[in-house]
């Protein structure tokens, strides 16, 4: 395929995974259970942390969460006790535990206490990229006392990573083109900045289609397939993730 019959292909995939149709089988539902602002990004935000392995095991212990939240995150997150954290012992998904859980809704209650939300502290400041804007959240979410252990969970593109997680929740809060999957809560982000959440399927497709050389999934296999998204689309070019992901996970290809 040339390059124009490429695009033709990629947005006849968006078309057909961008659509209600696609939040039930996707963690993408979690969030989409709120309506508070605050709600939704927490719910959003402690999905994308998890977000690895098996879908349907991602969205039960995601549901468990948002339940051991009582159902109302923001709420929690500002005015848990000691003792209310402590109903968390048993929680894992893969390698996030209870104590990894007790450290995001602390540093989260940091967040929303003294940096002005997720919304805020995740700005690209005028950027046309997330990569400082990661790493500087990820200074900010361990500024609190924390656990070693724990810092896995929040990756750092300024040392490679690809930030797959952290891309996923923000194409979620960013992205807005009426279809009615991604949230585009936040007004002030600007969705042409945002970058496709690479993993394992996403990245083999992007190879067969010779939009992507590097074989790692790392940041530098990311800002190369971003310069190829964005000439095909460069206000909305995270938009061809649904693509990728649709051909990989559900069609095999």
């Amino acid at each position: 395929m040339n390059k124009t019959e490429l695009k033709e292909f990629l947005d006849e995939k968006v078309i057909k995974y961008n659509n209600p149709d696609f939040i039930e089988s996707d963690p993408i539902q979690i969030p989409h259970q709120f309506s508070l602002k605050q709600d939704i990004e927490i719910a959003g935000f402690l999905s994308a942390t998890i977000a690895w392995g098996n879908r349907k095991m991602i969205i039960r212990n995601s549901l468990k969460m948002v339940e051991l939240l009582g159902n109302s995150p923001y709420d929690f997150v500002m005015n848990h006790t000691e003792d209310d954290l402590a109903s968390f012992d048993g929680f894992v998904h893969r390698t996030f535990n209870a104590d990894d859980f007790r450290q995001f809704i602390k540093s989260l209650k940091n967040i929303y206490q003294n940096h002005n939300g997720l919304e805020a502290v995740l700005s690209t400041n005028n950027t046309d990229n997330y990569q400082l804007a990661i790493h500087n959240f990820k200074q900010i979410f361990f500024e609190i006392p924390h656990q070693k252990r724990t810092l896995k969970h929040v990756s750092d593109p300024l040392k490679g990573s690809a930030s797959k997680r952290i891309n996923m929740f923000l194409r979620w809060m960013v992205r807005n083109d009426k279809t009615g999957v991604d949230l585009g809560i936040w007004k002030t982000h600007n969705p042409a900045h945002l970058h496709c959440p690479l993993d394992v399927h996403s990245g083999n497709v992007a190879r067969k289609l010779e939009i992507l050389t590097r074989k790692q999934n790392d940041w530098k296999a990311l800002s190369e397939l971003d310069i190829t998204l964005r000439k095909f689309d460069k206000k909305d070019p995270v938009k061809y993730d649904f693509a990728l992901f649709g051909l990989g996970v559900f069609e095999k290809f």
